[in-house]
């Protein structure tokens, strides 16, 4: 029964990640600019002082933060189609 609500919360909770990161996707290609990712928690509290990288200006680290965006988008889909596989 362990296993099996893992199974469910993680499949929640990559597909919330998945709609989360597509819509990043689908934002900075249309905007020509994307938020940097941190995995830090006090970014994430203080929202502001997330930088943001526009394409012209920064596009190197504009299609750092796009790839990083679709490798979690393709990780996520993974997660929601086949399941997690824990060790153990």
């Amino acid at each position: 029964m362990r296993f099996f609500l893992c199974e469910i919360v993680a499949r929640i909770v990559a597909i919330y990640l998945c709609v989360d990161c597509g819509r990043m996707l689908r934002d900075g290609y249309t905007e020509r600019e994307i938020r940097a990712f941190s995995p830090d928690l006090v970014v994430w509290l203080l929202d502001w002082s997330r930088q943001v990288f526009q394409r012209d200006t920064a596009p190197v680290r504009y299609w750092m933060e796009m790839g990083h965006q679709a490798v979690c988008l393709a990780a996520c889909l993974a997660v929601a189609i086949f399941g997690w596989l824990p060790n153990g």
